[in-house]
């Protein structure tokens, strides 16, 4: 395969590059880099340039001259004098194309002596400038002299005296400036290429020269070092001693290369497992070091540790100082911020934390975004890699002396390191593991945790790593041999975890009906995983991360790539890798079956991992030619010690003619398209087709996988940020369609989009990212930031405004009224209608003692108004404040681009189609206004009513108890703990005074916060000796619609559902009250009934609605029995009531005379019997007023619960009193219709039905 073929052949290096100064162009100050002109010159940042490449170009990979040359020296040039340290520092970087695919780099910054007398000058009058300036600045006024000679010394002279010390002089100080050597190359082998560059630098450096001229070297790493294929080890030769590199075969974890062990004892345990948590989340993560390496490190082992999910937005491990405005990107993303070292995290500015997850590495410190969920089995998965940590002398709180800010921190933080923010580090040496064990606090509590979990940690093994074969002799060094055993130990463990958690994830991916073209271009519209499914078969405690989880873009990518192959051949190798370990666990999970328990499986497969390691580390597979001098000319290829050379690109600039070595090294697997396999492998591109589907596919947002590193011209960012808004609004648009779409569940599911159900936690992850999204796109292209939530700054900016506009004197827009209220005609009394306000929506929120920070605020405030439906009209008004939006935020920020904007907010108000409940369900403690309405009939007398009434108000999460109304007063307004959605309302009075009886239409509730309005129905009497006796009544009731057209019909028509007792107003009253149903009808209304309750039932609990109503609302089961009893009742003398309950009793004295006269039919029927007498006798002396028909709703509700409906109606029909009381015509005589009744109620029987409190008070059976 000849070296000019556009697919790459297996090199292991493309391009050997030296950045540094270019003598010819002098110094150009980076402006670009911030900061520059308060520093002393020689701490201001100078453009470096890329000096020399070789080859010129490869047309696999083409090179990217602005993208090297901001990642070999992110900070640009560095000069230092003789005083100050100049140790070479080695850093590696990523370079991401568009197609997503990468290339490595590593580059040594070391420090060359300044020969070039015009740049000395320069650097010379630089200072003589700035020094200038300074004492222009930092002179006190001359009157002043005296006071400042006695004080001593005033700070200003003090300050100025270091600044002008650290300084340049062309007579004595000898200028240096930093220089750097890089290898761009197709794979990650960080250990080899950090050795051939120390040893090149070496060669420079050191007094004795190479054996050989450089050139040979570089020429040997560029065009004669093969890539080892997958699974060998390769050998090649350095300038002073062999390199080994062994890459990993298609069936073991990808090729990594980065010492884990660092970032455990940078962060710590505990913090690592945080930020891999975050990571799996799509936060924005943002690492901060002063250490390019480390920034890298800690980058890609996160993203490493992800096996098999890929990280799939911004990814930018170190971020070139001029390219800070990039922060501000309103997408997720992992990036690497260089710090100096001198400022303090307080002095950064970021422009968003609402969902900012951010790593301050060298201190060993994390700030976590708020309400990040556990990640499952956290406790034991800790425990399982502190164990492998410990067995390798890391302790697992981290190390902090391996962060060289260590000894500078000292002094200034111990008070800090008290705090628990530092997660208890512990200072000492690491060495003596066992005794750290024992008085290790943070394994004390794991082991006391565990215990109760029931596993017992007593031998907690530290074993001294020792490979299992003395015998097999390793080639690489102890140290290096560690490191690997170490990774490969880590990484088993956490590619584990997610092979248990996804076991089965098989079973749940949908695969498309329609063939993949089709599928392509309906991507977006296809669910392609049956997350509800998968989530129901989850243990609780890992709801709240998994169900945030399977919404990611990098789950999502993961299902698209297993449904894109099917067949083995093409299959991404991750994915083969993943498969065949889930394949291993179905398998032990055959032999014994694991239900879905937390039980927590540790990894076993990591003997395995490490002996494939040692093996190849052991047995070399290849030797790589050594270097031989080149054909170069005579004199070619001296220089002088201490500098690196300008190298002849004669002899660099082109490969060998034939690729002889290949043929003639090259072990005979290595075929040729096994080659071009195993080069592709790692770069995860298998066929650039389907790479490229899947990136269209699912370009949600994630367009841009890395910021353009080059020219900056304002055009590309703006380019850059229009890229964003697009991406926003995309996302917007997917997440309220994907919102919709889960809530209106039923009809949906017949429309043929996505599943059924929708759980409470997976709608509360839905609105959190929805939340996420609010953030990120308030974030956007903000001037300065203020607190942490973006969106809540804005909100009390504005609130701020509409103050001042107040109290200035035009007070307009407080609040809007709902128009249909203000036309009502007043005829039925109805609530003064709540303000449809922004500012009191916000009064609320900050009103709740409960949420403590800016982002909770805000989250609060966009449930509340997803719950009143206002969210979209809330923002809206927000944003027509257009001074205000211009004055917080710079031209190109999504919220002031109006097309943009406008459709967003047409997004968001698709919302008001479905009811949410978000803000009620969640806030369940806070304390909540409630709005009492009662409307008495005004045709009977209501303002003589003398007695005192009550009422009570009952909801899903509690109850009010009694409140004691004053009399006369039908409106009040009252503060309790949050009820939930409101079921029923007791109301009554204490029958005192000489008109005790009180006629009341209905009651009306209004939570005031929400504005949720439920009617209760009742339409009749409440006292002695009227209608059925009743001093008390259950009423039953139902949320209003709050849409402003039907308003006005609302009121007037009854409503949908009613109370019970509703359904017998009197002959008294209303003769025609309900129309006579025939036999068939009452069949069919039970039928409905106890169908609406199977229903019920079979829905998952979370959205189960309110099985009170079901019972005794309108149609319910109590409203169709009492249809039944009433049918053929044989009707009393003129004005006097006949009640179903009065039957009941008489037929209760029936079969107690039976008892007690022992005429006893068969057992089963005799315990029925005694039943029936028992919960009868049980409800007349309940303590509560109830009137008959009250009685009779009781008794139903508790047969209902105790499965004994259809033993009683068995029962009451062959019972002598029925003969006498009913028509022949009675449904309850007709023996083929009692029996389907019977076998219609018997369905219940499976059913564990559990009644309101408010429905058998007073009652104990």
């Amino acid at each position: 395969m000849s070296g000019g073929s556009s697919s790459a052949p297996g090199r292991f290096a493309d391009y050997f590059v030296i950045c540094g100064l270019d003598t010819e162009t002098g110094l150009e100050p980076d402006e670009l880099s911030g900061e520059n002109f308060e520093q002393t010159p020689l701490r201001r940042t100078f453009k470096s340039k890329v000096l020399a490449r070789y080859p010129e170009n490869v047309e696999w990979n083409p090179f990217d001259q602005d993208a090297v040359g901001m990642l070999c020296m992110p900070k640009g040039l560095a000069f230092k004098t003789q005083a100050d340290s100049r140790e070479p520092q080695f850093h590696s970087f990523i370079i991401t194309r568009e197609d997503g695919s990468r290339t490595f780099g590593f580059s040594l910054t070391f420090f060359e002596e300044v020969t070039s007398k015009q740049i000395c000058s320069a650097m010379q009058t630089l200072y003589h400038m700035h020094n200038a300036e300074y004492d222009i600045l930092h002179t006190p006024p001359t009157n002043d002299k005296d006071s400042c000679s006695s004080t001593g010394d005033c700070n200003g002279t003090s300050i100025s005296k270091l600044q002008r010390f650290n300084s340049y002089d062309i007579s004595r100080d000898t200028l240096y400036v930093s220089k750097c050597i890089c290898l761009i190359t197709p794979m990650s082998f960080m250990k080899a290429c950090k050795k051939v560059l120390e040893q090149l630098h070496r060669a420079v450096t050191s007094p004795q020269p190479p054996p050989l001229p450089l050139e040979s070297y570089i020429y040997n790493i560029l065009y004669e070092v093969p890539l080892p294929p997958a699974g060998r080890s390769l050998k090649f030769s350095g300038v002073y001693g062999p390199i080994i590199c062994q890459r990993p075969s298609t069936s073991e974890l990808p090729l990594f290369d980065f010492p884990v062990k660092e970032v455990f004892e940078l962060l710590g345990v505990e913090n690592v497992v945080q930020l891999f948590t975050c990571a799996l989340l799509e936060f924005q993560i943002l690492l901060y070091s002063q250490h390019y390496q480390r920034l890298m490190t800690v980058a890609e082992t996160i993203t490493a540790l992800m096996f098999p999910f890929q990280w799939q937005h911004v990814y930018v491990p170190i971020l070139p100082a001029s390219l800070l405005h990039f922060l501000d990107a309103p997408v997720p993303y992992l990036m690497g911020l260089h710090s100096n070292g001198l400022d303090d995290r307080s002095k950064l500015e970021l422009p968003q934390e609402a969902n900012l997850c951010f790593v301050d590495v060298d201190n060993h410190f994390i700030e976590l975004p708020e309400d990040l969920p556990q990640f499952p089995n956290k406790l034991e998965f800790v425990q399982e890699i502190s164990e492998i940590l410990m067995a390798f002398g890391i302790p697992p709180e981290g190390n902090l002396h391996c962060s060289e800010s260590a000894s500078k921190m000292k002094s200034l933080r111990t008070c800090d390191l008290v705090s628990d923010k530092r997660n208890g580090n512990i200072a000492g040496s690491p060495l003596n593991t066992c005794e750290l064990l024992k008085e290790n606090e943070t394994i004390a509590r794991l082991q006391a945790l565990v215990k109760r979990t029931g596993v017992s940690l007593e031998k907690l093994e530290v074993r001294e790593e020792t490979s299992s074969n003395k015998d097999i002799k390793i080639q690489c060094d102890e140290e290096e041999f560690k490191i690997y055993q170490l990774n490969i130990k880590i990484r088993e463990v956490f590619a584990n975890r997610f092979t248990q958690m996804f076991a089965d994830y098989e079973v749940f991916v949908i695969q498309p009906s329609q063939d993949k073209e089709s599928w392509f271009t309906n991507r977006e519209q296809m669910q392609n995983f049956d997350k509800a499914s998968f989530l129901s078969d989850q243990p609780e405690p890992y709801l709240p991360f998994l169900s945030r989880f399977l919404e990611t873009q990098m789950f999502a990518s993961f299902i698209d790539n297993k449904i894109m192959c099917h067949d083995e051949d093409d299959k991404d190798p991750v994915m083969r890798v993943f498969d065949s370990r889930v394949d291993k666990i179905r398998l032990l999970s055959v032999r014994t079956p694991t239900l879905h328990t937390s039980m927590y499986q540790k990894c076993t497969t990591i003997d395995e991992a490490e002996k494939s390691i040692e093996l190849r580390l052991a047995k070399i597979d290849h030797t790589a030619v050594h270097p031989h001098l080149l054909d170069m000319k005579i004199g070619q290829g001296k220089y002088e010690l201490g500098f690196f050379p300008r190298l002849q690109s004669d002899v660099l600039s082109t490969g060998p003619a034939s690729n002889k070595w290949t043929k003639r090294n090259a072990p005979a697997q290595w075929r040729r398209k096994d080659r071009q396999k195993q080069h592709t492998e790692h770069l995860r591109l298998d066929n650039d087709q389907r790479e490229k589907y899947i990136q269209e596919a699912r370009s949600l947002g994630s367009t841009i996988r890395q910021p353009k590193l080059s020219n900056l011209s304002p055009s590309v960012i703006a380019q850059t940020n229009w890229k964003f808004v697009e991406g926003l609004l995309k996302e917007c648009r997917n997440k309220t369609k994907r919102m919709l779409v889960e809530k209106m569940g039923r009809e949906a599911v017949e429309l043929g989009h996505g599943e059924v159900n929708i759980t409470g936690v997976e709608e509360n992850t839905l609105i959190a990212s929805l939340c996420d999204l609010l953030e990120r796109i308030w974030s956007h292209g903000l001037q300065v930031k203020q607190g942490k939530s973006a969106l809540w700054s804005h909100l009390l900016h504005y609130l701020e405004n509409r103050q001042r506009k107040t109290t200035s004197g035009s007070f307009s827009t407080s609040g809007i009224l709902l128009d249909s209220e203000r036309r009502k005609s007043d005829t039925s009394p109805a609530m003064s209608p709540l303000r449809i306000s922004l500012i009191q929506d916000m009064r609320h929120i900050q009103n709740i003692s409960e949420i403590k920070t800016d982002v909770g605020k805000a989250r609060a405030w966009v449930r509340l108004s997803m719950e009143k439906k206002l969210l979209s009209r809330h923002l809206k008004q927000l944003l027509s404040d257009h001074e205000l939006t211009k004055k917080l935020y710079k031209r190109y920020a999504f919220l002031r681009c109006d097309d943009e904007k406008e459709q967003f907010l047409y997004h968001l108000l698709s919302f008001n189609a479905v009811d949410y409940f978000c803000f009620t369900n969640v806030f369940t403690t806070i304390l909540i206004p409630y709005h009492i309405l009662i409307v008495p009939s005004k045709k009977l007398g209501g303002s003589m009513f003398t007695a005192n009434p009550w009422i009570c108000i009952s909801g899903e999460l509690g109850e009010t108890g009694v409140l004691q109304i004053p009399r006369n007063i039908l409106e009040m307004t009252f503060e309790c703990q949050n009820l939930g959605k409101l079921t029923t309302v007791q109301i009554g009075h204490d029958n005192s005074g000489l008109y005790a009886k009180w006629l009341v239409e209905y009651v009306m509730v209004r939570n005031e916060i929400t504005g949720h309005t439920y009617k209760f129905p009742c339409g009749r009497w409440l006292g002695k000796g009227m209608d059925d006796g009743s001093l008390e009544r259950i009423l039953v009731g139902e949320l209003l619609t709050s849409h402003t057209e039907v308003d006005e019909r609302q009121c007037r028509t009854p409503p949908l559902q009613q109370s019970p007792s509703m359904i017998r107003r009197f002959v008294t009253i209303s003769p025609n009250n309900k129309p006579k149903l025939n036999t068939g009808q009452m069949q069919e209304a039970i039928g409905e009934a106890v169908n609406g309750i199977v229903k019920h039932f079979h829905k998952p609990e979370k959205e189960r609605g309110s099985l009170t109503l079901l019972l005794c609302g309108e149609s319910g089961l109590v409203s169709a029995l009492e249809q039944v009893f009433q049918h053929g009742f044989k009707s009393p003398r003129l004005f006097k009531n006949v009640f179903i309950w009065d039957f009941l009793e008489k037929a209760q004295t029936y079969y107690e005379t039976l008892e007690q006269n022992e005429v006893v039919p068969e057992e089963n029927w005799q315990t029925r019997a005694r039943n029936f007498c028992r919960f009868i006798t049980a409800i007349n002396n309940t303590p509560r007023n109830i009137g008959k028909d009250g009685k009779f709703q009781m008794l139903v509700c508790l047969g209902a619960r105790d499965h004994l409906l259809h033993h009683w109606i068995a029962l009451l029909a062959d019972c002598p009193v029925t003969a006498h009381m009913y028509e022949d015509t009675a449904l309850i005589k007709d023996h083929t219709l009692v029996n389907s009744l019977i076998r219609v109620l018997q369905t219940l029987q499976e059913f564990n039905i559990t009644l309101e409190a408010s429905l058998v008070k007073g009652i104990d059976i």
